[in-house]
């Protein structure tokens, strides 16, 4: 995912399905320094992470 796409589902009102390694996440938060996203998951074995944004694919 491009980390505009990723900053225009971070501030959507709707929810939008994003996949980590074929998880479904939820964006936190994005860092544009490094370009990576803190997501959150019930389903990961670390239930908060930072990833890179390009890993993230949107469902």
């Amino acid at each position: 995912m491009k980390y505009e796409r990723a900053q225009e589902i971070l501030a959507s009102p709707e929810t939008i399905e994003v996949l980590y390694n074929g998880t479904p996440v939820w964006i936190e938060h994005l860092n544009p320094g490094n370009q990576t996203a803190h997501i959150s998951s019930d389903v990961l074995p670390e239930s908060e992470r930072d990833v890179p944004v390009n890993e993230l694919v949107e469902g």
